[in-house]
């Protein structure tokens, strides 16, 4: 039987004996080593596949306790504003645990991988013309008025719950690595695993804590430009957010941990999403591939440490997102004649 995180972390989460054992299988994600990156990078790479989560995000840690709390406080229905994996999540969660679930989002701005998944998990969907910082002003509003339980990660349940990946992380490796990347957009998540890490060392579970390195897409990079951006742009569809609402807490990660919050173009981002396909056989969502994207950069100006241990988040399933896939090809597929020798002129390049 699989164990939830709410029942495996217990000891470390602010429940109670009437918080709900909520799950769905969430949490125990793999921890893969990257051959390819680290021969590219000098270092010892590997990858936190939060793509397998059973909504196929890294959401799911956090959602599962926020849900769990607002069934454990009473809510008959939840709420939030999603680009897309956070409806999904809420959406999932909400159904388990017998609660509505509305979902706001920025209308033409959602994978349809995501959006598919609210749809059939029962969500109510409510697209607005704007983007998810619109949205989520919204969707607080309607918080603070009527009763519906916000599950973005404004919800400190939210992070209590995605820290536990920080303690997965030490479990594998009986330590702490050198350095978690990983992708920015709303900086719940950096937030989150710092919160995890410095909690694990408070309890004794490892010696030393981790740099914490954050990227944001450059159309998107409020928290590097150190201002909000009113129309923030990226191929990145899930860290399309211009005013973060974890903007505090990710920079107090960032300089507690001694780490940095860069940021990386989209073709960066699309460069190091092929090579994990290709290189490393993981099919993550654009997004993910922020991080690969940002220790490419770093290694470019020499800030990674010959030999260190990187743990790299790959936040989201590559499923979620299939139209991004597909631009890979520029042409779109040709059907042949069913015969030998088409076959083999098509896969060889020769003449039978």
């Amino acid at each position: 039987m699989t164990i939830g995180i709410i029942e495996r972390y217990y000891d470390y989460l602010p429940v109670t004996d009437k918080t709900p054992m909520l799950s769905l299988g969430e949490g125990n994600t793999p921890l893969v080593y990257a051959e390819h990156l680290s021969d590219a990078l000098s270092a010892h790479v590997y990858l936190k596949l939060e793509g397998l989560n059973p909504t196929g995000s890294f959401k799911d840690r956090g959602m599962v306790m926020a849900v769990a709390k607002a069934k454990e406080n009473g809510a008959d229905a939840v709420i939030c504003a999603s680009t897309g994996n956070t409806s999904a999540s809420a959406a999932a969660y909400a159904a388990k645990a017998g609660l509505n679930c509305f979902v706001v989002i920025p209308h033409g701005y959602v994978a349809a991988g995501k959006l598919a998944q609210a749809v059939l998990y029962g969500a109510k969907i409510i697209p607005i013309e704007g983007n998810f910082d619109q949205a989520l002003e919204m969707v607080k509003v309607l918080g603070e008025h009527y009763s519906v339980e916000i599950v973005n990660s404004i919800n400190p349940y939210r992070l209590e719950g995605q820290k536990t990946a920080a303690y997965e992380i030490i479990e594998k490796f009986g330590h702490s690595p050198h350095i978690v990347a990983l992708p920015v957009g709303n900086a719940g998540n950096i937030s989150a695993y710092w919160l995890g890490f410095k909690e694990a060392h408070e309890h004794q579970l490892c010696q030393s804590v981790p740099k914490m390195w954050g990227f944001q897409a450059e159309g998107a990079a409020a928290i590097v430009r150190n201002r909000k951006i009113s129309n923030p742009e990226t191929f990145a569809t899930a860290i399309r957010i211009g005013d973060p609402a974890s903007w505090k807490l990710a920079v107090k990660a960032r300089e507690e941990s001694g780490g940095i919050i860069n940021d990386v173009t989209d073709d960066e981002i699309r460069e190091a999403y092929y090579v994990l396909a290709e290189k490393e056989g993981v099919f993550c969502e654009p997004a993910s591939a922020a991080a690969i994207a940002g220790l490419y950069k770093q290694a470019k100006v020499g800030e990674i440490p010959k030999d260190s241990t990187i743990v790299a988040i790959l936040t989201g399933n590559g499923l979620k997102d299939p139209d991004s896939a597909m631009q890979k090809n520029s042409e779109p597929f040709k059907p042949i004649q069913a015969t030998e020798e088409e076959l083999v002129k098509n896969i060889f390049e020769v003449e039978v």
